[in-house]
Formats: structure tokens, C-alpha cells, sequence
């Protein structure tokens, strides 16, 4: 073994111990719950609350866990070469996000639709993009821009159409307490901005059937 190698092997065997000490993320944000509970009047030490910071802190990293991928890393090869120009269309995919202004709830239904300019994208990368921009604190006007400017961005089709319909559990469980009341938001790029018959059919399309 050289003398480099077993003083770089001696250095990581000091600084390991310090390492582990310190506090990971998930250390820090159960700590925060705990607070949380305290300051509400719980107690975070009795029996039913134990290993309630734990559980919330993980999930919630869960539910953020858009921030640590990328459109490329989910996309990957599955861009193909394909001779079709006509509408293609994935509609009803299952949304849940966090509210940034409340950090509650909104869930329903993203709809996504693409004009291909020579290549096509695996359908369950569309369902895919939706959720990473989903998985982060979120509104639902962003969201809806952010998925179809990913899509633009990935493939450079003709155009890109995406609408969001949405339950906001902020307007369900606090302020107007509107149960069943619902959200749409657009946005479109491309031909479909700039062709209302092209964004009428897909408008027609994605309500088939409701």
C-alpha cells in the first residue's frame, strides 16, 4: 500500500466518527415536529405521538422528493425517432401536491397533450414530469407552466397542451370551507397557442366521456 493511500485511509477513519455525529436533515426536521407539537399543547413524548416527528418527517421528505430529480434523469432514453404529427394525448393522471402557502393538500387530475415534431416520448414520462414538479411545494398555476415548459424543453414538439383540475384542501378545511369545489388551470405552448382549433380539440378530447 503506498503512503498516500494509507494516509488518505487514515484521514477518513478521523473524520468518520465526527460525521456521524452530526445531525442529518431528517434528524433536524424531527426536531421541528417536535416543536410543533409542543407549541399546539401535545405532548411528543407520550405514547401516540412517539414516533409521530419521525413518521411526518419522512413523509415529508416524500412528498418533496421532486426537488432532488431531474427532467433528465426521469426522461432518460426514452425519446424516440417516430413519424407521427398527430395529437397525443395522456389524460386523468393522478396529481397530489403541497399547497407552498399553507403546506395542505391539493389533489385531482393533470391532463397532457403534445403535437411531435419527429419524435415522441414514452407515455409514463409524461405522468413521470407531472409528479416531480408535484412532489414540491407547489401552486397550482406553477405547476401546470411548469409541466408543459419540462415537456417543450425535452422534446421540442409542435406544441404542448396541459390542464389541472384540483381540490384544495385550503379551501376545504380552512378559510371559505368550500367542499367540492374544484381548480382548473391551462397552459398551452406552441400550436396550441396559436391555433384555437387545435386547442379546442384537445379541450374536446380530454372531456370525452365526463
Amino acid at each position: 500500500m503506498s503512503d498516500s493511500l494509507s494516509q488518505k485511509l487514515e484521514v477518513a477513519k478521523l473524520r468518520e466518527p465526527e460525521e456521524s455525529k452530526s445531525p442529518s436533515r431528517l434528524d433536524h426536521m424531527t426536531d421541528a415536529v417536535k416543536t410543533l407539537l409542543t407549541e399546539i399543547g401535545e405532548d411528543p413524548e407520550r405514547e401516540g405521538l412517539r414516533e409521530t416527528p419521525l413518521r411526518m418527517a419522512k413523509a415529508m421528505m416524500f412528498f418533496t422528493s421532486g426537488y432532488e430529480k431531474s427532467i433528465e434523469e426521469i426522461v432518460g432514453g426514452a425519446i424516440f425517432n417516430e413519424n407521427h404529427s398527430e395529437m397525443v394525448i395522456v389524460r386523468d393522471i393522478d396529481i397530489f401536491s403541497l399547497c407552498e402557502h399553507h403546506m395542505v393538500p391539493f389533489f385531482g387530475k393533470c391532463h397532457i397533450g403534445y403535437i411531435p415534431d419527429g419524435k415522441v416520448l414514452g407515455l409514463s414520462k409524461l405522468a413521470r414530469i407531472a409528479e416531480i414538479f408535484a412532489r414540491r411545494l407547489q401552486v397550482q398555476e406553477r405547476l401546470t407552466r411548469q409541466i408543459a415548459n419540462a415537456i417543450q424543453e425535452v422534446l421540442s414538439p409542435l406544441g404542448v397542451a396541459v390542464v389541472i383540475e384540483a381540490s384544495h384542501m385550503c379551501m376545504v378545511m380552512r378559510g371559505v370551507q368550500k367542499p367540492g369545489s374544484s381548480t382548473v388551470t391551462s397552459s398551452v405552448l406552441g400550436v396550441f397557442q396559436q391555433d384555437p382549433r387545435t386547442r379546442a380539440e384537445f379541450f374536446t378530447l380530454i372531456n370525452k366521456g365526463k
